[in-house]
């Protein structure tokens, strides 16, 4: 079966799930019913009625249904979710434990759980109880150990160059963002596209397939065409569908050159020797301590000699600074009488290789 990209596909959430191709989807984006158990109308002190979730879809005749209900379609997320692939899955107190233990349950290996606090929450109109002003997102790998994607340059930029924390401060969507029909309000539960944006540019790559099985009004496959994901989509309400699909018409995607954000983990490792053996550094040659007036000597080995500490770059320099170091980072060279980084000459040893392997 050929994976039906940025589609909107009809259907119940587990049978369509369980129509797709085994191992083929890079991420999965899942906001299920929260089971918000309501048992009366909410009304504000002016006495207006609340817009609640009083949908049928949100509706459950004891935990063990939505228990059940929450195992059958976790496990046909797990089979269509590569060995690599991750999943999120966001709730409120009234379903994300009862949805982290089925996961767990099921040997999804947990790697974070992610608050998004609710700038703008709204309030405890009857004043009995905190105000809920955050949901939670269980984000896990299918395997324990497996190698999964996880963008941490990117999201420390997008974070003024500080590793971005696990509470998330964003408002709901309101305003423009807002999808309105007739003058009300489309989906009860619609999420901030600033939410997905962090899900996806984190969590995924430009080309991979991110897979929201409860698509609602479609900010999952609204953001991913932003980023240049590809999107598959899980509806059962048309009208949802009708709302979804001119939603992401309306968008364009962002071009190439902006998506291609590396992270260096990713890349090829060069071992210092590589350096010396190639003839970007020479033995004998003395590199400069970036802090204070300490030499070392480059052996033949790759190696540093500096008065009687002998090591690799990074263990020299850690015993110099009584602190972990990063070689890298440290080490000085001299060319024409200016000193510069030797992380520059282990780039322009990438670049050489990546130009090698094109010719």
């Amino acid at each position: 079966m050929t994976l039906p990209l940025n589609r909107i596909l009809q259907g119940n959430c587990i049978d369509v799930l369980n129509s797709l191709p085994e191992k083929s989807v890079d991420l999965i984006f899942a906001d299920p019913p929260y089971n918000l158990q309501l048992q009366n109308d909410l009304y504000r002190p002016d006495l207006s009625k609340v817009d609640a979730v009083d949908d049928t879809w949100d509706k459950f005749s004891s935990f063990a249904k939505y228990d059940e209900f929450t195992l059958k379609w976790l496990r046909a997320a797990k089979r269509v979710l590569k060995n690599t692939g991750t999943i999120w899955v966001i709730g409120s107190y009234h379903n994300i434990y009862r949805v982290g233990a089925v996961m767990q349950d099921l040997g999804y290996w947990i790697l974070n759980d992610v608050i998004w606090l609710k700038t703008n929450p709204m309030p405890n109109f009857r004043g009995v109880r905190f105000t809920n002003a955050h949901e939670t997102l269980l984000w896990a790998q299918k395997e324990q150990g497996a190698k999964y994607t996880f963008n941490h340059k990117a999201m420390k930029a997008l974070n003024d160059d500080l590793q971005m924390r696990s509470d998330w401060a964003i408002p709901l969507a309101t305003g423009k963002e807002r999808l309105k029909t007739n003058g009300t309000k489309t989906h009860p539960t619609q999420k901030p596209e600033a939410l997905l944006y962090r899900v996806i540019l984190s969590t995924t790559n430009p080309g991979d397939v991110v897979l929201d099985p409860f698509f609602g009004s479609g900010t999952t496959g609204a953001v991913a065409k932003k980023l240049g994901r590809n999107f598959i989509g899980i509806e059962r309400e048309t009208k949802y569908i009708k709302a979804a699909q001119k939603r992401i018409d309306a968008i364009q995607s962002a071009p190439a050159e902006a998506l291609e954000l590396p992270e260096k983990r990713n890349r090829e490792r060069v071992p210092f020797g590589a350096l010396v053996e190639n003839g970007y550094l020479s033995p004998g040659q003395k590199l400069q301590y970036i802090k204070g007036k300490r030499e070392a000597t480059i052996l033949a080995n790759g190696h540093l000699k500096c008065g009687k500490r002998i090591g690799s770059i990074h263990m020299v320099a850690r015993e110099l600074s009584n602190a972990p170091a990063n070689g890298w980072e440290m080490w000085l060279y001299s060319e024409h009488g200016t000193l510069k980084p030797i992380n520059e000459l282990r780039e322009k040893f990438r670049e050489s290789k990546v130009k090698g392997q094109k010719s």
